[in-house]
């Protein structure tokens, strides 16, 4: 795996200028998008000339083939830099089609996932009170989830919009999964560290099946050092497999509602394991 790394560093500086790729496959899909409505035969069926417009705000619709040098660029840069969080947002997107379907039936089945996706909340700081937040009791979810975002100074602002989700639905569903990521560490008791990054990462690959999340688990180990490394082999990774595979779906809580609710409570109504006890 390392060998991989490796050799995959020694191409990716061909991938660099990523920004003019993306640039240019973006307004390539402007353009066959005004071909398409401005020229669209009477034979084009209605999904076709759905696609090829805005299907919500910031939606920029792509061709498969557009879509494919996205994930290939976007894979690139997110193995280079994994970070760079707007790659990793973009390979998530172009990727994972079939795991947000079945996420979604996952919501519909379920009475508080079905009002989340009707109700469409949003965890951003315009609609957090973050003075009330802190000034809940020590060990409440929403007082140590404001709490992780102090001390690894985070915003839930940060979490890239959804562009490339060829469904209104299934885009509000992976903006769904990007604002919960911060709960999760929360719960999870993880850091944003390389090492807590990655134990999240399989805890989320278990549960969702994103192949974003999988890559992530994958590859995110060969930065860590051989301490960290035998940590996440040993303890991180069984605990967060076994969390994984024992939680309800983690997009069925209407977390806003839970904020005054402990941490530990919390864990135990979805399913979560307490956290090994290790310095991360």
């Amino acid at each position: 795996m390392v060998f991989l790394l490796r050799r995959s560093q020694k191409f990716l500086p061909c991938v660099v200028n990523f920004r003019k790729v993306l640039g240019s496959c973006l307004v390539t899909g402007r353009r066959c998008q005004l071909c398409h409505t401005g020229q669209a035969s009477a034979t084009e069926s209605p999904g076709r000339e759905e696609a090829s417009y805005p299907l919500y705000p910031g939606h920029i619709p792509t061709s498969p083939l557009q879509k494919a040098l996205l994930t290939v660029c976007s894979a690139c840069m997110a193995l280079y830099d994994p970070y760079r969080h707007d790659m990793v947002a973009v390979l998530g997107e172009t990727t994972g089609y079939l795991a947000l379907q079945k996420l979604r039936e996952r919501m519909r089945n379920d009475p508080e996932g079905q009002q989340i996706l009707q109700e469409r909340p949003r965890i951003r700081l315009s609609t957090l009170d973050i003075t009330g937040l802190r000034a809940l009791p020590e060990g409440t979810f929403g007082r140590e989830y404001v709490r992780f975002l102090d001390d690894n100074r985070v915003s839930p602002d940060t979490r890239m919009p959804t562009k490339f989700v060829d469904d209104e639905e299934l885009a509000y569903v992976v903006q769904r999964y990007r604002e919960v990521h911060d709960l999760m560490h929360t719960l999870l008791g993880m850091p944003t560290n390389m090492l807590g990054e990655v134990a999240v990462k399989w805890f989320e690959a278990v549960q969702t099946g994103l192949p974003m999340c999988i890559l992530g688990a994958v590859f995110g180990p060969v930065r860590l050092n051989a301490r960290k490394l035998y940590i996440l082999t040993t303890d991180l990774i069984p605990w967060a497999v076994r969390s994984g595979s024992n939680a309800s779906c983690i997009l069925n809580f209407y977390y806003e509602n839970c904020w005054e609710q402990t941490v530990e409570s919390l864990r135990n109504e979805i399913g979560i394991l307490p956290p090994p006890m290790i310095g991360v």
